[in-house]
């Protein structure tokens, strides 16, 4: 095994330790802006098999990794990839994204859903065993999954949507079907979690990326009991294994993320870091949450991002993120730029003091 036997610096920061930086990963950190993903992508144009194929998943998830060497390494994967492992099956087209060809929308449906089959999981263990191997302890390595608001919204919709009015629907109209929806949803989430704990991933990132759809009140009903059911459940087996929860257009319901049980609130760039760690209380650990556009800009620029989102978040119970993934034609020498420059950010601090 690669590096030392310490403990990854990630982990150590997600655990609340006092550090000189934060450790520094991206979301989306192998995709669409590099080249070698890019040429990987059209000898395997199928999203599917390069993400349930372990070869080609664990290069793609090594990518970024011998570039650029993040603090963490993700598994290359998808949220919905556990669907199919409790009867919803679903496709991913390139420019389209999720296809769910039968979407859930009657009780019958429901009901014919079965408890999670871990069988048709064996290449997620593969995955995360050879990432462990090859990052030792010089990275963490995050496990992710989607939370059940989210993969609901995709299984009832059926594909990518931009108002959630059927799902919604569903909720205003006959909320007693989504809530059981919901349920099922989640015990099958917290058996997939631990199921990748149990393969290696060391921390796990829950993206409820359209939870930031709801109102409050909504979010209080369809979104943060079911994210603690996640976790409940999960930190009852695994209580170290600390647990990140990313939502995108999250500023309406921050305090709210909060008190889902995780241990870590990943923060998108609308909402200012500071007001971010004042709003969730002094207890809770932040990621992010640098706009991924910055990428765009100069080197100065980048560097000047950097610097103040890390005074604003502290030394103690942050992680370097950007508030949402990769954007697609982002220069790779600013994603170099990003990485070398936050791996010296202790410098850094001490000259902009």
């Amino acid at each position: 095994m690669a590096g030392s036997t310490e403990v990854p610096y990630l982990l150590r920061a997600a655990r609340g330790e006092e550090l000189e930086r934060p450790p520094v990963w991206m979301m989306r950190q192998a995709g669409r802006y590099m080249k070698v993903y890019r040429d990987l992508r059209d000898k395997y144009p199928s999203f599917r098999e390069r993400s349930e194929n372990p070869d080609i998943a664990i290069e793609i998830s090594l990518q970024p990794w011998k570039a650029f060497r993040p603090d963490g390494v993700i598994l290359f994967s998808d949220i919905l990839t556990p669907l199919p492992g409790i009867g919803i099956d679903f496709d991913i087209v390139e420019s389209k994204g999720p296809i769910i060809n039968q979407p859930i929308r009657t009780q019958e449906q429901i009901d014919q859903l079965h408890l999670l089959d871990l069988d048709k999981f064996g290449f997620i263990r593969k995955i995360l065993k050879a990432l462990r191997d090859e990052v030792g302890n010089d990275a963490a390595v995050l496990g992710f999954v989607g939370a059940p608001w989210t993969l609901g919204a995709y299984a009832i919709e059926g594909k990518s949507s931009k108002n959630y009015s059927i799902i919604k629907g569903m909720a205003f109209s006959q909320p007693a079907m989504l809530h059981q929806f919901l349920g099922k949803l989640a015990d099958a989430i917290a058996i997939y979690v631990r199921y990748q704990i149990n393969s290696g991933a060391q921390v796990i990132q829950m993206f409820d990326s359209w939870a930031g759809e709801l109102s409050p009140q909504d979010y209080e009903t369809f979104a943060l009991p079911y994210q603690q059911r996640v976790v409940q459940q999960v930190k009852a087996t695994h209580p170290d294994t600390p647990f990140i929860l990313y939502i995108s257009g999250s500023a309406g319901v921050l305090e709210r993320m909060g008190q889902s049980g995780v241990d870590m609130v990943s923060v998108d760039w609308t909402v200012d870091m500071a007001e971010a760690r004042a709003r969730l209380g002094h207890n809770m650990k932040v990621q992010g949450n640098i706009d991924p556009g910055v990428l765009f800009g100069s080197h100065a620029f980048i560097r000047d991002r950097i610097v103040d989102t890390i005074r604003k978040a502290g030394n103690k119970g942050h992680i370097l993120n950007l508030g949402h993934g990769v954007l697609p034609g982002t220069p790779e020498d600013n994603v170099r730029f990003f990485f070398e420059t936050a791996k010296q950010a202790d410098q850094l601090m001490a000259v902009h003091a």
